[in-house]
């Protein structure tokens, strides 16, 4: 039987694969936008991981029914997964990768204000003022890539929204259904999802909709990036698995090096200056947030022991 320390240390190595092929997604996206539309690369990564999961299911013979409520949850997580998908494969058609990435990291902030205004949990002033701290730096990100590529520039915040979105649904779902069940129902239902759009797309001539497929080369990129996209998420959904979140969460970042690696090996794009500024004060406010929701469990921990001990220390000696 593995001991805790056993178990932690699959779960690094898996977020850390996690933040090396994860940004082979993006490769593969700004590959095959560059001639297949944004709305046939969106649907063909959910129809890619569909074909990829589904005999990994049957093999381990999960069952793949689903309650109402479980239904109702896929449809939302694939409609988001569907809206990240797309906003991100039309950023990064365009613009360097790294650039897109660094934006897209204030999905955690977005995160904890849904949880303050939607939700209702106490979110502390510290990681609120951490949120201000890391739109500012996604600022210093967007002004140069807005002056260079218009409003696409924002694309990446509806990434970051949608993804937002996309983890809070995520953490209900898996309360209900099997990791590997949830990647291939949500893969099947999205694809289904995208099936209307192309469809609007070929009758009102909107360039990213059209229904055209791949030629030569791009069936390859579209398959690259549905491959890399189960890949990486099997990896990060293993690695929770293994190790609790508070440990991964700032191994995350080490996905934006690898993007800077990757933009620069395939497309010669580095990021200047202000773009590195924007990213270093995002990583700070991710990391004080990380530091933050630590403590704050830490001393839910110690309150709670605090408690035991004082309720047992009431009781009489057996």
């Amino acid at each position: 039987m593995m001991n805790e320390t056993d178990r932690i240390l699959p779960g690094v190595a898996l977020m850390i694969a996690f933040c090396v092929i994860a940004p082979l997604i993006d490769v593969a996206s700004k590959l095959a936008a560059q001639e297949v539309p944004v709305g046939v690369v969106t649907m063909g990564r959910f129809v890619v991981q569909a074909a990829l999961m589904a005999p990994i299911a049957l093999w381990m013979g999960l069952r793949l029914g689903m309650t109402r409520r479980a239904l109702g949850l896929t449809a939302l997580r694939a409609f988001c997964g569907i809206g990240s998908t797309y906003c991100f494969v039309a950023a990064v058609r365009v613009m360097p990768i790294a650039d897109a990435l660094a934006i897209v990291f204030v999905e955690p902030f977005i995160i904890l204000l849904i949880g303050r205004l939607v939700l209702g949990e106490a979110v502390g002033p510290r990681r609120l003022w951490a949120c201000v701290v890391g739109f500012v730096g996604a600022l210093f990100v967007i002004q140069p890539s807005f002056a260079a590529f218009g409003v696409i520039a924002l694309f990446p915040l509806g990434t970051a929204l949608f993804f937002a979105i996309y983890m809070l649904v995520t953490r209900s779902l898996s309360r209900l259904v099997h990791p590997v069940a949830m990647q291939l129902q949500t893969a099947v239902v999205a694809a289904a999802m995208c099936l209307p759009l192309l469809v609007l797309g070929a009758m009102t001539g909107v360039p990213s909709l059209l229904p055209e497929p791949p030629q030569g080369i791009f069936w390859l990129w579209v398959f690259c990036v549905g491959l890399a996209a189960t890949v990486s998420h099997m990896a990060i959904t293993y690695a929770l698995k293994f190790a609790p979140s508070s440990t991964l969460a700032p191994l995350h970042y080490l996905e934006i090096v690898t993007a800077c690696i990757f933009g620069y090996v395939f497309f010669q794009d580095f990021p200047d200056a202000l773009t590195w500024l924007g990213i270093a004060i995002i990583v700070a406010s991710g990391l004080f947030v990380i530091y933050r929701e630590r403590v704050i469990a830490a001393q839910e921990r110690k309150a709670r022991s605090a408690g035991v001990f004082s309720a047992t220390s009431a009781l009489p000696d057996p």
